[in-house]
Order: C-alpha cells, then sequence, then structure tokens
C-alpha cells in the first residue's frame, strides 16, 4: 500500500522543465539476478528482457524522446556459445515483440557485423519495420562498444572523404569533433541526459563513451529484472535536483 502512494507522490514532484530527453540504460545484472533466485542464465535474460517494455512506458510517462538500451557488448561476443546463442535468441525475441507494437521506432547500434548473420537481419527487420513509426525512439545497443563505435566513426569519415579525393593533410586541417559526431551510431540524435546503471556497479564499461561526456549518471543497487517504476522515478528525481555545468 505505501509504495504505489510513494511512487506517486515521486511522479507528481517531478520538475516538467527539469527532466531528461535522452535516458541511456544499461540494463545489468540479469546473470547475478538468475544466481540469486536459483535460476539459469537464460531464465536471467528473459526476466530482464521482460522489463524492457515497462521501462519505455516510464520513459513515456515522463516525455522522454530517445532511450538507449546497452542490451550486448562486444566483450560480451566472447562468451561461450552455450550462454551466447540463447543470449541472442532472446534479444532477437524482445526487439521483433517492441517492433510488432509499432509503438516504438527501433534502431539498432552496434557493430553489427560482428553478430551472427541471422541476429543482424533481425535487428534490421525490426528497424524498417518501425521506421515510419511517431513514437519514442529507441536505440538497441547490440554488439556495441564505446572504442569500436569511435573507430567505426573515424574509418566512416576517412572513407567519407577519401571518396570526395581530400587528402589527408586537407582532412587534418579542417577535422574537428563535429565531424566525428557525424558518423557515430547515433548521428542526428541528442546527447543522453541521464545514463542509468543497474546492479550496482559503478563504471561505465564502454558505453557511450562519445556522447556521455556531459550526462549526468545514476547507479542503481536493484539487479535489471527487480528494477520497478520507483527505481527509475528516483533516477530522474536525482536527475532533476542536480545542476547540470556542461563542463564548467
Amino acid at each position: 500500500m505505501l509504495y504505489p502512494a510513494y511512487e506517486a507522490r515521486l511522479a507528481r514532484r517531478l520538475p516538467t522543465e527539469r527532466l531528461p530527453k535522452h535516458v541511456g540504460v544499461m540494463l545489468d545484472g540479469n546473470r547475478r539476478w538468475a544466481k540469486a533466485v536459483g535460476a539459469d542464465t537464460a531464465q536471467g535474460h528473459r526476466a530482464g528482457a521482460a522489463n524492457i517494455e515497462p521501462l519505455l512506458g516510464w520513459c513515456e510517462e515522463i516525455g522522454v524522446e530517445v532511450v538507449t538500451l546497452w542490451l550486448l557488448s562486444t566483450d560480451n561476443l566472447n562468451r561461450p556459445a552455450k550462454e551466447l546463442e540463447p543470449l541472442l535468441a532472446i534479444i532477437g525475441d524482445a526487439v521483433e515483440t517492441l517492433a510488432e507494437q509499432q509503438r516504438w521506432r527501433l534502431h539498432p547500434v552496434g557493430a553489427l557485423d560482428l553478430l551472427p548473420a541471422s541476429v543482424a537481419e533481425r535487428l534490421k527487420t525490426a528497424a524498417e519495420s518501425t521506421r515510419d513509426v511517431d513514437g519514442l525512439l529507441v536505440n538497441i545497443a547490440v554488439g556495441y562498444g564505446g572504442r569500436r563505435e569511435i573507430a567505426d566513426a573515424v574509418r566512416s569519415l576517412l572513407h567519407e572523404h577519401a571518396g570526395k579525393g581530400t587528402t589527408l593533410e586537407e582532412l587534418a586541417g579542417v577535422l574537428d569533433v563535429e565531424h566525428i559526431a557525424e558518423h557515430l551510431y547515433t548521428k542526428g540524435q541528442p546527447d543522453p541526459d541521464l545514463v542509468i546503471r543497474t546492479s550496482g556497479e559503478q563504471r561505465l564499461g564502454g558505453f557511450l563513451l562519445w556522447q556521455s561526456a556531459q550526462s549526468e549518471f545514476y547507479f542503481c543497487e536493484a539487479y535489471w529484472p527487480d528494477f520497478r517504476r520507483v527505481d527509475f522515478l528516483r533516477a530522474v528525481r536525482a536527475y532533476a535536483e542536480r545542476e547540470r555545468r556542461f563542463g564548467a
């Protein structure tokens, strides 16, 4: 009885003029949650996948415009096949379920070329099927690593200018941060205002390294499958109470 009342009070008291427009979420703790409840790893990942849709609903409620979900890092691709293959299948199922609702515009971000072709195709198909949806933009970060993204952006930039006949000396003379930003996986999107990591870990681990330079961070003790609306509202409240200095 107490939590619904507390949750409702939290929601009412959020200052609408200070809420984030882009929220990045590191969905961490599925395996540890599974171990804690005596379940296998796949069950932990399924429980985590089931919590994605509620999160997107909470974001919509407060007017968030972009959400970036980190589902699988490039480092995770080195896990044993007996764990990785079921995880990729669960991610593919979750993304397809989100796409079927035609409620959110899905955008895969990551090195899709590192994924099995069938998985990459599922992500691309989900993105294509929601391309015209007028709703929350949801970046699905699978096979994602911040260093890899920056390297890919620089590689894309070099290819672009090579095609134009620009010499390296000419490029070096004009290159600035905006040129690289235009080649990131999230090009054209606002940088995240708030980055949330669950499971008690207090590190970025390579998530949105370039884009989060001026983001606010919130670390939550709950494992991702246990992350609730009240946890989300607390994160947003903490963000709203901070004085953003933008590097000043």
